[in-house]
């Protein structure tokens, strides 16, 4: 006897449809593929720039300790000059009172002072062999 053609019909069918859905998941799962990549990529960038704001936030604490020091050394210099003032008025002070008939026709400002440097000595002194 002679089998039915309708049920290998009804077969085919079924193959199409299963193809179907074969073809719809493979396009859902190629869709959740760029969609993992993306957020994995999304991922990684957002770690890189954790990186970068961690380093400039350990910057802006180098730089703000820095400038505390700075601050401490600047607070310093009116108290360096006061001394030095004070320096230099005892000093003259001592001067005048070694020597009272002279009086200072140069007597330098407050804080002010020159220096001569003998550089001749120190050019001979160079040259001379040892």
């Amino acid at each position: 006897m002679r089998q039915s053609v309708a049920a290998s019909r009804a077969s085919h069918g079924a193959s199409l449809s299963s193809q179907a859905n074969s073809a719809a998941a493979a396009a859902k799962l190629l869709e959740k593929k760029k969609e993992f990549d993306a957020v994995s990529a999304l991922e990684r960038a957002s770690a890189l720039y954790l990186e970068r704001i961690e380093g400039l936030g350990e910057d802006c604490d180098i730089m703000a300790d820095a400038g505390q020091v700075h601050g401490q050394v600047l607070e310093q210099w009116p108290k360096m000059f006061q001394i030095l003032s004070l320096f230099l008025a005892s000093r003259n002070q001592s001067e005048e009172d070694t020597n009272p008939e002279e009086p200072s026709l140069s007597t330098p400002f407050e804080g002010q002072r020159l220096v001569r440097v003998p550089i001749e000595d120190l050019q001979r002194a160079a040259s001379e062999p040892k």
